[in-house]
């Protein structure tokens, strides 16, 4: 519960902010946050990739790109209501889609009822993992985290190679 309160008081201090490197340097307390809760929720693998991608990546890569633009951000002029009106529309639309799912670890809903008691039940003899999150990422899906890991480092050269090729411009301009 202390944690959802910081989580919930970050997220607000950075909606507040104009300064980009305070809001970026929030935004990685944010994610060390989330990876506490992970942690306290038993997901530890989530943890770690949440701490390593939100706290570590996004950060580095958040302040690479605030070293090429301004730091203060100015004021929106627009203040119409069409931004409001989106974000009303995307909420509804949430809370609507969510309306009939069963309450939190209801033990009759779907997910407890098909796949997941196999992964429980029989996921530390099969792979010889205590943990069945680490079981369920690193052996039954083990081709998608490879996947998803491939997409995280392509995203990462790729911005990588932009902000090489920026800098090769800049250079050949002041030459």
């Amino acid at each position: 519960m202390v944690l959802m309160s910081f989580l919930g008081i970050t997220a607000l201090a950075i909606l507040r902010l104009r300064d980009g490197i305070t809001a970026v340097m929030l935004s990685g307390i944010y994610s060390l946050l989330s990876a506490g809760v992970f942690v306290i929720l038993d997901a530890v693998d989530v943890a770690f990739t949440e701490a390593a991608v939100g706290a570590g990546i996004s950060t580095v890569l958040l302040l690479a790109t605030l070293h090429h633009t301004t730091r203060v951000t100015r004021p929106s002029r627009n203040r119409g209501a069409i931004p409001l009106v989106v974000v009303l529309i995307t909420g509804a639309a949430l809370v609507y889609g969510t309306w009939n799912m069963p309450p939190y670890g209801e033990a009759s809903s779907p997910a407890n009822q098909h796949v997941g008691l196999r992964y429980l039940e029989e996921s530390p003899k099969t792979t010889g993992l205590p943990n069945v999150v680490t079981s369920v990422l690193a052996s039954y899906r083990g081709y998608d985290t490879l996947g998803e890991a491939t997409v995280v480092l392509t995203a990462a050269v790729g911005v990588l190679a932009l902000l090489g090729s920026r800098r090769k411009k800049v250079q050949a301009h002041d030459s």
